[in-house]
């Protein structure tokens, strides 16, 4: 219910927001206005969202290591402020960690047939962010802060970089897991999935259809393997461009990957590839979805309703920012469970 008058508000506080210009007074003055929208919203149910998971809190770090934010967030940007598809990369890192397992740092694992050696895993990044930011954890406050909540914390901080205030607030308390094993990465949504597919993905994690379609607003930055599209483009060595693909479109991802076996990238966000803003939702609607999982959500007519609504951007940040709240709490270990690992990828010895 928490959830519902969240996203209510959220469409209420949206509506009849200034549009995005480019100039710079008034792009400042526009991502206050989404700030500030954002934070009234995160307060208002702040408790509700606190008992919904009584394991993990607001400024859990506060007494024990009351600096981890700021660490964090000092890391994050500097990394991401050098390289510019980090925000990406530490998102789908976060992402491909809850969907396995739960939120426990388990694809951080560098034992044999771990989740980082699965094929969905293999072109996963940002792995030397979270080194580094438990590097200096480690020196400020030894032993005290998981790797599951570095993860969380810098998915976050990767993204709010472009707007140099977090998006949104991270529950924290998670422990880090001690098991990965590449055999249970196929609870990850392949992007070849059709609409049904992808939904019972999200609901065996316990996420329903509105944190799908707000979550699958991550790809409006990053990219995406040629092999993740080409199905779409090419059958044998004929040209077969899916109907759900819009042909002058199809003709620019055939640019990136000019054949079946290409093994290039392309970016998931046609329009502004680096920019985390609702233009993912406008692709769609314009049949400009990259992955066949991503134009599977204009298939169902509730779907594409929610599309319609996130094509606003304030009303986009507000859904997103709940659902990664929700999805930073599937599975995670808690009180006693698992551990705090004194490095990412290996479990402690003792």
């Amino acid at each position: 219910l928490v959830e519902m008058r969240m996203q209510q508000q959220a469409v209420a506080a949206g509506a009849g927001g200034a549009r995005w210009r480019g100039d710079g007074a008034s792009a400042t003055a526009w991502w206050w206005v989404a700030v500030v929208v954002l934070c009234h919203l995160l307060a208002s149910a702040r408790a509700g969202l606190l008992e919904s998971n009584p394991g993990l809190a607001y400024n859990f770090y506060q007494k024990s290591c009351p600096r981890v934010d700021s660490i964090v967030r000092s890391v994050t940007w500097a990394q991401v402020a050098a390289n510019p598809a980090l925000p990406a990369r530490l998102l789908r890192l976060h992402f491909h960690d809850c969907f396995v397992q739960g939120c426990d740092a388990s694809i951080l694992l560098d034992n044999a047939q771990s989740e980082k050696t699965a094929g969905p895993n293999l072109s996963v990044g940002g792995y030397e962010v979270i080194d580094a930011i438990k590097a200096q954890l480690e020196q400020a406050c030894p032993g005290v802060v998981s790797c599951a909540d570095i993860v969380a914390l810098a998915a976050r901080d990767a993204v709010s970089y472009q707007f140099q205030a977090s998006l949104w607030q991270v529950e924290t308390g998670r422990r880090d897991g001690t098991v990965s094993l590449a055999s249970n990465t196929g609870a990850l949504p392949s992007p070849f999935a059709g609409f049904n597919g992808v939904l019972q993905s999200f609901a065996a994690r316990g996420l329903n259809l509105t944190d799908l379609v707000a979550l699958s607003g991550a790809h409006t930055i990053g990219v995406a393997s040629c092999s993740s599209v080409t199905p779409r483009l090419y059958q044998g060595n004929a040209t077969n461009v899916d109907p759900l693909l819009d042909s002058a479109y199809a003709k620019t991802l055939m640019s990136s990957c000019p054949s079946a076996s290409a093994s290039g990238t392309v970016n998931l966000d046609g329009g502004t590839a680096f920019k985390f803003d609702s233009s993912y939702y406008t692709g769609l609607q314009n049949k400009q979805g990259t992955l066949a999982s991503d134009a599977a959500l204009m298939q169902n007519a509730t779907a594409a309703q929610m599309v319609q609504v996130l094509t606003n951007p304030i009303k986009f940040y507000a859904a997103f920012s709940m659902s990664m709240k929700k999805m930073g709490r599937v599975g995670v270990l808690t009180g006693t469970n698992g551990q705090i690992r004194k490095q990412c990828r290996q479990v402690n010895s003792s």
